[in-house]
């Protein structure tokens, strides 16, 4: 396991895809931009969507703090006594990037779904992994992967992508396509380089975003790594573009060329 000095903002940085602040600033003008014009309208008179987009920062926080309840009452909390080597893996990853407390881990109920996620409400931050994504480190007996998975995830949560006012202020550029979408693309090259840091070793088990978790151990990373080189064309960059997260092809090949980000578009 690598430990980073978080303490050197350079090593931060670095950390952060190059164009993720830029998408950000974006995403803030045009939820700045229409907040702007839902209050002028409003002052005017109006109703209907004006007051819906000045809802907007009350929804937020009722979203946040749902989707936390909702992890607390349903998934599995991971804890010392309760999947233990997971909670190691937790802990170690919020002390290697210097969180000032250690998140909430949930497993959740999967249904077939491989995703794990971060967020948080008011103080509290919170990982939860999907139950078929967890087996992955469990069951199947590949630490690392989940190692990965876990570091990626609470990867987000050091570099800010889970604040409610980062949030509240991209809202609005979430809904519209590409836009909102950019963003969250450049945050998952992000927390894919934090994981990198944290256990490069774990890059492989992504093979199972792509075959599934009892196929994945025989895929080949790297023929998917290179194929970021020949499956190109109009449509697979409008695939990427509409995408939260980046194209699995592309995806590989930023965490084997290490020497430069990701592709963002």
């Amino acid at each position: 396991m690598l430990l980073v000095r978080w303490g050197d903002p350079r090593r931060t940085r670095a950390l952060r895809h190059p164009r993720e602040n830029a998408a950000l600033l974006v995403c803030l003008a045009v939820t700045a931009l229409a907040v702007t014009g839902a209050v002028n309208r409003a002052l005017d008179g109006e109703t209907g969507q004006p007051l819906l987009v000045l809802a907007i920062p009350a929804l937020v926080f009722f979203v946040r703090g749902q989707l936390y309840a909702r992890q607390r009452v349903n998934g599995v909390r991971i804890s010392p006594t309760q999947f233990p080597e997971a909670h190691r893996m937790v802990v170690e990853a919020a002390r290697a990037f210097e969180l000032p407390q250690v998140p909430d881990a949930y497993v959740v109920l999967g249904n077939g779904h491989i995703n794990a996620f971060a967020s948080g409400h008011g103080s509290r931050r919170f990982v939860a992994v999907h139950s078929d994504l967890f087996e992955v480190g469990g069951r199947l007996a590949d630490p690392d992967a989940l190692r990965f998975v876990i570091g990626h995830e609470v990867g987000h949560i050091a570099a800010g992508h889970v604040s409610y006012w980062r949030q509240f202020g991209v809202s609005v550029a979430e809904i519209i396509p590409g836009i909102g979408a950019t963003l969250n693309r450049a945050q998952e090259y992000t927390a894919d380089n934090h994981a990198y840091e944290f256990c490069p070793q774990g890059k492989e088990g992504l093979r199972v975003l792509a075959a599934g978790k009892y196929l994945y151990p025989d895929v080949d990373f790297a023929d998917i790594a290179d194929r970021a080189h020949t499956d190109q064309g109009l449509f697979v960059m409008l695939v990427n573009l509409l995408s939260s997260h980046p194209i699995n092809t592309w995806r590989f090949h930023a965490l084997t060329d290490r020497s430069r980000p990701g592709r963002l578009l």
